[in-house]
């Protein structure tokens, strides 16, 4: 068991997609309340720095070099900060290298194969068992660490969120309601075809007094000129942003729809509500977090929950997906959500 009173620095491993950080915030709340006096740090890629840098509870944010010569440098400088307890959230062997070599008491992470020798405290063995949430908090739980508190963060800065406010005032009108459409998706597989994401966006414009915001990153960029295109004047497009600036435009939309994705996980930290678009995924592990949020899939089809980088056929998880399941959702979200146009 840990020492509580015993662990002053705490550092947090978490690497890959931004919405795999933003999931890992889970444990903030709840490390602060077993360990209120800590500084608490992150070991992540730079992409997810952003929205790590500027939290309460953060104190640093050290950035995962990708050069090996680069790593050794890494681990001496995570050494040197002294760090009483390291919870190794991504578990690689690179990562639990990291972990034996941090000279942490406390080194613990999940117990997979090859992987056991860097920690003598271990998290949950079992995959597909918990939401990618919720198993942050079983591994807390393991550990004999509290795991009650269920809050996600990703952090919008006093500019990031002016940036979205003069920007909504020169482009969209005064008084004019608008939810946000992302195309973005880890893997060509997740994201759901552009014209498809049009069609569901000029259903609900159709039933709603409401307009699209569309949001996007770089690599989505024809993804979004597309369905602006398709949508006409019923939609905005936002402009290039930081990950900040895109999430405190999210924070300002009513409602988001969007694929399996970070700027889909980002809308449930700040708090938008969330219609998560799933093919290859399975949305009980990877979907919205939160009672707020919905998400759809074609559960009857024989290949959906692939997790295939690529598909293999024609895309039918989103291309065969019924409007009106989608609109069924989406009026869902708007009810239990309270919202109004």
């Amino acid at each position: 068991m840990i020492n509580k009173e015993a662990v002053k620095k705490i550092l947090i491993i978490k690497l890959r997609g931004i919405g795999d950080v933003v999931l890992s915030t889970i444990v903030l709340d709840n490390l602060k309340i077993d360990f209120p006096d800590s500084v608490i740090d992150y070991l992540t890629d730079p992409p997810s720095k952003a929205g790590l840098e500027g939290l309460e509870s953060v104190n640093q944010v050290i950035t995962f070099p990708r050069k090996f010569v680069d790593r050794f440098k890494l681990i001496n400088q995570i050494r040197k900060q002294k760090y009483d307890l390291v919870l190794d959230f991504y578990s690689n062997p690179t990562t639990a290298q990291i972990t034996f070599l941090s000279g942490a008491k406390y080194r613990c992470g999940f117990p997979y194969r090859g992987r056991r020798y860097a920690y003598n405290l271990s998290g949950p063995s079992e995959r597909g068992r918990f939401h990618s949430a919720k198993l942050h908090l079983e591994f807390l739980r393991l550990i004999g660490l509290s795991h009650e508190k269920e809050n996600l963060y990703s952090h919008i800065s006093d500019d990031d969120k002016i940036f979205a406010e003069n920007w909504i005032e020169r482009n969209i009108p005064v008084n004019t309601s608008f939810f946000g459409i992302s195309p973005s998706g880890g893997w060509q597989s997740k994201k759901c075809d552009p014209d498809i994401l049009a069609n569901f966006g000029a259903e609900i414009i159709k039933k709603y007094p409401i307009k699209a915001l569309i949001l996007w990153g770089p690599s989505d960029h024809d993804d979004a000129v597309e369905i602006k295109k398709l949508l006409g004047d019923s939609a905005f497009i936002a402009p290039s942003t930081t990950v900040r600036q895109m999430a405190a435009l999210i924070s300002n939309c009513k409602f988001i729809v969007a694929n399996d994705s970070g700027p889909m996980h980002i809308s449930t930290a700040v708090g938008t509500p969330t219609l998560s678009i799933h093919g290859p995924t399975d949305p009980a592990l990877q979907g919205p977090f939160g009672d707020k949020h919905e998400w759809i899939n074609l559960a009857e089809l024989d290949c959906i929950i692939c997790n295939l980088l690529a598909c293999p056929k024609m895309h039918e998880c989103f291309r065969d997906l019924p409007i009106n399941r989608v609109i069924e959702k989406v009026d869902k979200l708007i009810i239990k959500n309270k919202l109004q146009f």
